[in-house]
């Protein structure tokens, strides 16, 4: 199986950043987190491209790739509009919910706080729609007990994009 990876904040569709991008690396450039690697191989479509393996180095929005890109792959979008994926939390691993410990590590470093992850009953972490799919969530759970699924993966599956 192919390892998920994530595009850049304000990739959007896959077969359109596919066609807009020069393979110029610009965004893995001003990448303060070192996040954006760019994609290896000798396919001409996608070697070059931009990618994010939220396992090594997830995004943490800052914003610094849309503005640099010279072909408008990456769409200068705010925030809430980065369309990177989503965040899917598989309760039967994640302590608070087995009533192990309770932890916040997913919530605490969550770069929409209180918008894309919430706390239920002041303590029960929840991916909300407001989830970007950063990958942040995933990276620091101490019990890999969540998954970030591509925008271009949830794409495939419902046969649309993320309008």
């Amino acid at each position: 199986m192919m390892k998920e990876y994530l595009r850049p904040p304000g990739a959007g569709d896959e077969q359109d950043f596919l066609k807009k991008c020069i393979h110029c690396g610009q965004c893995a450039q001003v990448c303060i987190f070192d996040a954006i690697e760019l994609t290896p191989g000798i396919d001409p479509v996608q070697a070059g491209t931009p990618r994010i393996d939220q396992t090594k180095a997830p995004c943490f929005l800052c914003m610094r790739c849309p503005p640099v890109c010279p072909s408008g792959a990456l769409k200068d979008v705010p925030i809430e509009k980065a369309d990177m994926g989503f965040a899917v939390l598989h309760k039967d691993q994640c302590f608070t919910y087995e009533g192990s410990i309770i932890c916040r590590t997913c919530f605490e470093k969550c770069p929409l706080r209180n918008t894309a992850l919430i706390l239920t009953k002041s303590q029960l972490p929840v991916i909300t729609d407001a989830c970007v799919g950063c990958g942040v969530c995933e990276y620091v759970c101490p019990r890999k007990a969540i998954s970030t699924v591509p925008a271009r993966r949830m794409s495939e599956e419902t046969g649309g994009g993320n309008d």
